[in-house]
């Protein structure tokens, strides 16, 4: 690595403010609540209970991302499909539209008008109020960050690989299970870890489909309002450090990735 020149420290100064906004708002936001504050809001079991709802649901959508997810990440990376282009537009979607139209969309189409909606109220399925539709929604906007991620793993693994299993008598399915996955499986974690983490942050969308039961966004939105920043500030600084730690893990499951070159 190069030592920085006159060039890298102007590019840093440009930089610079950026950093500070990152940085500045996260330092005041995690310093402000004393230490005896933060432990009350811990023992708080509302406030548990919706801090663990928010990771156990959103390693739920993560896990559902990672089973049909999967599949699809590998042909959008192995395959010429009819449309690919526009299909990949629709994944990266959600990433683009203000995220209570997500809520306002999963809401009309399993609403009881609607013949989706029918079908899931005759099959006891409900989506406004629970955590199923908590998970859906979740699904929704972690969906982009899972395919995308296992995507680049798939493209980076060469092609000759495939093959030469192929020519050796291996079919495709074991072809996949036993040379692309085992090639894959960390960027399949950092997908994992990318869809539960942007899952753990969603806000908008969630407080349409389901106010209760709540998660932790929803409950800090609640506290701000009812009682102001006092009493929303310790239970962000707690997602803010749970976010942090899935984050480290991240980075420090990518230092462990090499590309291939095909």
């Amino acid at each position: 690595m190069k030592q920085m020149d006159l060039m890298g420290w102007l590019f840093l100064f440009l930089g610079l403010p950026l950093i500070l906004l990152l940085t500045l708002p996260l330092i005041s936001m995690t310093t402000e609540p004393s230490a005896a504050m933060l432990k009350e809001t811990i023992a708080d079991k509302d406030v548990v209970a919706a801090i663990a709802r928010s990771i156990s649901l959103s390693l739920c959508a993560a896990g559902l991302a990672f089973i049909m997810g999967t599949p699809l990440a590998y042909l959008l990376a192995r395959k010429e499909l009819p449309g690919k282009r526009l299909l990949e537009g629709i994944i990266d979607l959600p990433i683009m539209i203000p995220h209570p139209v997500v809520g306002i969309a999963i809401l009309s189409l399993a609403g009881r008008n609607h013949p989706i909606g029918h079908f899931l109220s005759d099959v006891g399925i409900q989506i406004m109020g629970t955590k199923t539709g908590i998970i859906c929604v979740l699904l929704f906007v972690g969906l982009p960050f899972y395919i995308n991620t296992v995507k680049s793993g798939f493209d980076s693994v060469p092609v000759r690989l495939e093959n030469a299993s192929r020519t050796l008598g291996a079919g495709a399915l074991t072809t996949f299970i036993r040379i692309t996955f085992p090639l894959t499986w960390r960027h399949m974690i950092l997908g994992i870890i990318m869809c539960t983490a942007r899952a753990i942050s969603e806000f908008g969308a969630v407080v349409i489909v389901a106010y209760h039961p709540m998660t932790a966004p929803v409950m800090i939105y609640e506290r701000f309002t009812a009682f102001g920043l006092k009493y929303s500030q310790p239970i962000a600084v707690w997602l803010i450090f749970i976010s942090f730690v899935l984050f480290v893990m991240l980075r420090m499951l990518s230092k462990s990735i090499h590309p291939y070159n095909r």
